[in-house]
């Protein structure tokens, strides 16, 4: 006979802080609930107990002073349609965007999309290829996680089991940056390949998602003044795509050529 998982509902941060500690392998997180709802609906996920953020107040916002602030609770649609990112960061902006439609949106969250890991999801390429770090926090302090270094496999993260994450910091300052997604089927479809570049000052991301267990960047193959068909070619070479409905393998390095080099050329 099965039983109804535990909800734990705490009202503050601290109260959050403290069962994620208690209960660290236990609870499931559950902020916007769009990809553990789905999770849970498919029965992949059958958790002991849901530990929900939404009562926690201070976690949903945007601010920018040089650099840009995220709170994890708060929403893709906040982020898509907030004045301050549109003018900063618009390439960041359209990486919220083009996710899935505006119903879903206005659930996701900035902090669920990263902490969920999920590898066809669109803004952690861009976030990356910005420079962004991750902020979790814990009983025990806080730190800052690059995003490179934050999702290390297909759902996986290197938080610890007693941390949340509670915010995401973009730098601020001079760059030109584009998110270019690439979908072979409808048009609200997950990306079948993902780009994100950004160059500032004298340095070079590209960071290319959904194609693989993580965001894939190669700094080696990042020359600020190499050819944009070169660096493209040599970035298909570089990954190591899955298959799946979205398109082979062989598929997905044809198009990561083509999408890196447009991706350049914007930046151009």
């Amino acid at each position: 006979m099965s039983t109804e998982p535990e909800w734990l509902a705490p009202e503050s941060l601290e109260q959050a802080l403290a069962l994620k500690a208690e209960r660290a392998g236990e609870a499931t997180i559950v902020a916007g609930s769009t990809f553990v709802g789905l999770l849970v609906n498919q029965r992949l996920l059958a958790p002991e107990a849901f530990l929900s953020l939404q009562r926690v107040p201070g976690l949903d916002y945007v601010r920018a002073n040089g650099d840009l602030r995220l709170g994890a609770l708060t929403t893709h649609r906040t982020v898509e349609l907030s004045p301050v990112v549109r003018a900063g960061w618009p390439a960041l902006q359209r990486a919220f965007a083009v996710v899935a439609t505006p119903r879903i949106r206005n659930q996701a969250t900035v902090g669920g999309v990263l902490a969920d890991a999920d590898h066809a999801s669109d803004p952690p390429s861009m976030l990356l290829a910005l420079g962004a770090r991750a902020v979790a926090r814990s009983v025990r302090g806080e730190r800052e996680i690059p995003i490179e270094e934050l999702i290390v496999g297909f759902y996986e993260t290197s938080l610890e089991p007693d941390e949340l994450l509670v915010e995401v910091r973009v730098p601020g300052g001079e760059h030109r940056a584009t998110y270019r997604k690439f979908r072979s089927r409808s048009h609200e479809d997950r990306p079948a390949v993902g780009v994100a570049a950004c160059r500032r000052g004298g340095e070079l991301r590209v960071v290319v998602g959904a194609v693989a267990a993580s965001p894939q960047w190669f700094p080696e193959l990042c020359e600020p003044e190499g050819d944009t068909a070169e660096i493209g070619r040599a970035y298909s070479e570089a990954v190591d795509p899955i298959s799946d409905v979205s398109g082979s393998s062989d598929y997905r390095r044809r198009i990561v050529a083509v999408e890196v080099r447009r991706a350049l050329e914007e930046l151009s």
